[in-house]
């Protein structure tokens, strides 16, 4: 996978990330447990967010080359939600969250932010990510405008800052399959947005979904 990395700001501007993506390291296996002494060096020595992405995007993109394992460790999505999301790794009192997620075509997610830096790599399949960002008034201070849209395919990486607004929407016939991480979510900053009532609502999250992510853990687990 060699295609190009984005960042979405926390203005919902989606730019070109310039990162040097040579791997210099061929001859050595890179596994998950390297990554994640690699993440935590990062996260323990860097404070800003968009620095941290800079660092942790190549990261992302040599363990996906490395770790063919990973682009086959995925569930199929739910018939109900349309959706699937397979955790990782989870340790306690360690706040990474990593994970594959596949979306159904047609699948449409809400808008939303995620309250915490992102980091989202695309296995397989064809995305458009729409973003927004915040454009309040005295009437409607939750509401939000068009930025502007990116189509993501098979290979790229998009970096998201904790502020930035997207929605997802497959395209094609085809599911999509990325590989997902994230920091430790601010969970009373992470909104739902809905561009024609001018409302952000704290997301939550329906007993259906609850239900999948409690056999999801349980599958992992064993």
């Amino acid at each position: 996978m060699t295609k190009q990395d984005w960042l979405a700001n926390n203005e919902g501007q989606c730019v070109r990330m310039d990162i040097d993506n040579r791997d210099r390291e061929l001859s050595r296996p890179y596994r998950l447990y390297r990554f994640l002494t690699d993440l935590e060096d990062i996260l323990e020595q860097v404070e800003d967010d968009q620095k941290r992405l800079h660092l942790i995007c190549p990261l992302v993109r040599r363990l996906l080359n490395r770790s063919e394992w990973l682009q086959f460790n995925f569930l199929p999505p739910d018939p109900v939600t349309g959706w699937s999301v397979l955790m990782l790794y989870n340790e306690q009192d360690f706040p990474i969250t990593i994970q594959t997620v596949v979306w159904s075509p047609g699948s449409v997610s809400p808008i939303h932010n995620h309250a915490t830096w992102g980091v989202v790599a695309m296995l397989s399949g064809e995305e458009k990510n729409t973003f927004w960002q915040r454009s309040p008034t005295s009437e409607h201070p939750d509401q939000i405008k068009l930025v502007g849209e990116q189509v993501l395919t098979s290979g790229d990486i998009l970096c998201l800052m904790p502020d930035a607004i997207h929605q997802v929407e497959v395209i094609g016939n085809e599911p999509t399959i990325s590989f997902n991480l994230y920091g430790e979510t601010n969970f009373n900053q992470r909104f739902e947005f809905n561009r024609d009532r001018h409302t952000a609502n704290v997301f939550s999250i329906s007993p259906r979904v609850r239900e999948l992510r409690l056999k999801l853990r349980l599958v992992w687990k064993n």
